[in-house]
């Protein structure tokens, strides 16, 4: 929150956002890249890295939490067809969890 603007807001890139992307990234490469000062958010606006959230309770801005349920139903349903694909890297039961995961997210933010 700053003086201008009192909302919570989620980052454009809502998939990807927070500790738990970052820790994969980190895993995956070896080096755990640093959250960003300035985000660019689900509303368009600019604003501090610290005035955002993942969690779908503590998002007060409205576009912002319309922007982050379509984004979670669009990853779902990716997943979801990919994981339809012969050769898919993941199991039919992986696809299933992370779907249901990110149609929960959606709702949340609903």
């Amino acid at each position: 929150m700053t003086e201008d603007d009192p909302h919570v807001h989620v980052e454009r890139k809502v998939v990807e956002a927070g500790a738990a992307f970052r820790g994969a990234v980190g895993s995956l490469l070896g080096v755990v890249p640093d959250a960003p000062a300035v985000v660019t958010t689900g509303c368009g606006l600019q604003v501090p890295y610290a005035n955002t959230s993942t969690r779908p309770e503590s998002v007060t801005c409205l576009p912002c939490r319309e922007h982050a349920r379509r984004e979670h139903l669009r990853f779902a349903e990716q997943v979801e067809n990919l994981s339809r694909m012969p050769g898919a890297a993941i199991t039919r039961e992986q696809a299933a969890e992370a779907v249901a995961k990110h149609r929960g997210l959606a709702d949340r933010f609903a």
